[in-house]
């Protein structure tokens, strides 16, 4: 069992929440005498420790929260002040509540503080208004986040997963491996060492990697690991689709050269990423015998066979993915102080030297607009706290802030889910409820008591609850806040009342919002995304090939609208992850249709930039016959993508559908793997289009590949029990 999840994960988490909560809180409240102060503490490590989840290692977490303390304050101030009156409370939370959920598109720790913060929004922006304890607000919220960062690094810590870059670095280790097997005869890989490298690109996966570990944060270097990762399974995947050498002849000596820097580039790379190493003398090497390579080719006046010429295509492919592979590795490991090597494309590549907010505003205006499942959440949670503040100030609701804590903590992304959860947290807090006004009615005014069993009790509801659900959670949660606000103020049996009454309202505005506001989630979503995605692709190969054919040279092509689809699709297929799935067949394989995107996005880049004259009119019909084959092929990926299934095995039209195109298995033979041509004369370039149009042929298969499977049920099954991230509030 991973570190940080599971009973002892949740028995870590909930000791060091009871310690810094109840510590923080009589310190507050019987050693200072402050009990607003005391209520701040209390509440502001209950958000940042039990409602967040912040994903890692404790040092890990205490960063996130040292770096969280000034957003803390700002908050606090805020909600403070705003809560003068109700108008400008919901104003307050209507803007507010949208910003600290739509930062979640920032990664996996944005979206695991936004619940937390939202809370310690929310705390403040209820009566009474009372600007004169900022003070005692800010003291104690300060005090308890900082117990909480030092029992972060201190008790109990977890020991620290694989990293990405270690990932990274094993993948580079066989990929040099690959390299040296490919340089003897019979110049091919084994069954064995194909199998190996699926197995060490599906490790590289997001889905199969720690949360924490996941390289998806808006900054550098989260960048750069992302490009390394795919660099390695891509150059995985070329080293294993390399053609042999024509037979019965040796390797050309030069292909020979290039194959043997190509594997000492990866080993190089591989001991950069694991920390072991810091040249990148063979990476520089690898990139200059790789031009020198392409000028021979455009030197050369006599064009070439078929076998030759697909072969060199393939090692350039090779080459291409080697060096991306050490360039991303290099800006990972040294930042912004790497420079990018002449003759980068700085397309691809166009992050390196920004500086964070640079790249914060780039990742949170790509996700500006109603196409975003980050943008929907934030709409669909700002809507439903600013009708719950609504509710609680026009109502002048007892405790109202425990209704909108209820949106926050129960609204899910889709109705279905929140429906669910709703119904097991109405049943947890009822008998809660009912538990709790036993207690109160027995016990009375003796805060001794309450002080003597809230560490108990707040020690099993931050254990049980996530192990055992929401019912749990609620539940307990209702003993937990009966118990501490008993020792801020004469309480009654009522209480218990009054917190399942604003449990029941928060949970129906909710639901209404869940409903109104984009019920089926990221769903719908995804499959909209990735059709719009497939079909970008399929204008993108038929753009570059017919550029090719004319030879057309462009250095700076205007790819922004395949980029931003793919930007899109990514995070619909990360958000889709955290919701529940029917194991039921008819999706395609979304992140092969992502990384095709890639591929598509750089194969482009780099075709254009070296196209030369034109093919003529024999090798320009062949070429274009082939694109027009896998283009074919994308749309009608893109065609099945767009068909939502339902849970009884019908399909619903997508909201994105893209109209099939005749001959979808036509010209060129895309649908059936790399095409079997004549024997061709061509110049270097058709056969680098046409390895690239080969590869493209194989990654659309691998996304049309949960069609055939034998039992695709299974399938999804097995991928919704993989490790997901958690639900954006």
């Amino acid at each position: 069992m991973s570190a940080g999840r599971g009973p002892s994960g949740a028995a870590r988490r909930a000791i060091r929440t009871t310690l810094c909560a109840c510590g923080a809180f009589y310190v507050c409240l019987y050693g200072l005498d402050r009990p607003v102060a005391a209520t701040y503490a209390l509440f502001a490590v209950v958000s940042m420790a039990a409602l967040s989840r912040i994903p890692g290692t404790g040092d890990q977490r205490a960063a996130v929260l040292v770096r969280t303390l000034p957003v803390v304050w700002l908050l606090l101030t805020a909600g403070t002040f705003l809560a003068v009156r109700t108008w400008t409370a919901v104003a307050g939370m209507l803007v507010i509540g949208f910003a600290i959920a739509f930062v979640a598109a920032a990664g996996p720790r944005a979206a695991g503080t936004a619940p937390g913060l939202q809370l310690l929004y929310i705390l403040p922006c209820f009566p009474p208004y009372a600007p004169d304890t900022l003070g005692q607000r800010l003291g104690g919220a300060t005090f308890g986040l900082i117990l909480l960062v030092l029992a972060e690094k201190f008790i109990l810590p977890e020991p620290r997963g694989t990293t990405y870059r270690e990932l990274a670095a094993g993948a580079a280790g066989t990929a040099a491996r690959f390299a040296a097997e490919l340089g003897r005869p019979p110049y091919t890989l084994p069954a064995a060492e194909v199998e190996t490298a699926r197995k060490t690109g599906e490790s590289l996966r997001p889905l199969h990697v720690e949360e924490a570990e996941r390289p998806a944060g808006p900054g550098l270097r989260d960048r750069a690991l992302a490009h390394t990762g795919l660099g390695a399974r891509t150059l995985l995947g070329r080293l294993v689709t390399l053609p042999p050498p024509p037979p019965g002849q040796p390797p050309h000596r030069t292909g020979q050269q290039l194959l043997e820097t190509v594997g000492r580039s990866a080993a190089e790379t591989g001991a950069l990423l694991a920390g072991t190493g810091r040249a990148t003398a063979e990476a520089d090497a690898l990139r200059r015998l790789r031009e020198e390579v392409r000028e021979a080719a455009a030197r050369e006046t006599q064009p070439l066979t078929e076998v030759p010429g697909r072969r060199r295509a393939a090692l350039l492919e090779v080459a291409d993915a080697a060096v991306a592979f050490a360039t991303a590795a290099e800006l990972v490991v040294r930042g912004r102080r790497a420079p990018l090597p002449p003759g980068t494309d700085s397309g691809r590549f166009w992050y390196a030297g920004r500086r964070a907010p640079r790249l914060w505003w780039h990742r949170l205006a790509a996700h500006a607009g109603p196409r975003s499942v980050h943008f929907q959440n934030a709409v669909r949670i700002s809507l439903a706290l600013a009708a719950a503040r609504t509710l609680a100030g026009v109502e002048s609701l007892p405790h109202g802030f425990w209704a909108m804590l209820a949106v926050l903590s129960l609204t899910r992304t889709t109705v279905s889910q929140t429906k669910a959860t709703v119904r097991q947290a109405l049943a947890g807090t009822l008998l809660g409820a009912l538990l709790a006004a036993a207690v109160l009615a027995l016990v009375g005014g003796h805060t001794t008591v309450y002080a003597v069993i809230l560490p108990l009790v707040m020690l099993v509801a931050f254990t049980v609850g996530p192990v055992r659900g929401v019912g749990w959670a609620q539940g307990m949660f209702t003993l937990v806040v009966s118990f501490v606000f008993a020792q801020l103020a004469p309480v009654t049996w009522r209480l218990a009342g009054v917190r399942l009454m604003d449990v029941i309202i928060g949970s129906m505005v909710g639901v209404v919002f869940g409903l109104l506001a984009w019920p089926r989630g990221a769903q719908a979503e995804l499959h909209r995304a990735v059709a719009l995605l497939l079909a970008r692709e399929a204008e993108t190969v038929e753009a570059t090939t017919a550029a090719v054919v004319a030879g057309r040279r462009d250095t700076d092509p205007d790819d922004r609208a395949l980029q931003l689809a793919l930007s899109l699709a990514e995070s619909a297929y990360a958000q889709r992850q955290s919701e529940p799935r029917a194991p039921v067949a008819g999706a395609p394989d979304w992140q092969a249709a992502m990384i095709t995107g890639h591929h598509v996005l750089w194969g482009s880049r780099r075709l254009l930039a070296r196209a030369g004259p034109d093919l003529g009119p024999g090798n320009g019909e062949r070429l274009s016959g082939r694109a027009d084959g896998v283009a074919a092929r994308m749309r009608g990926a893109a065609q099945r993508a767009a068909t939502i299934p339902s849970a009884d095995g019908s399909h619903d039209a997508g909201t994105a559908a893209v109209e099939p195109t005749a001959g979808a298995d036509g010209a060129g033979g895309a649908g059936g793997g790399p095409v079997q041509v004549p024997e061709v004369v061509a110049p270097s370039e058709f056969f680098a289009a046409q390895t690239w149009l080969d590869s493209l042929t194989l990654d659309v298969e691998r996304v049309l590949a949960p069609y055939s499977a034998p039992d695709q049920a299974a399938a999804d099954s097995t991928e919704a029990a993989a490790p997901r991230p958690p639900r954006s509030a």
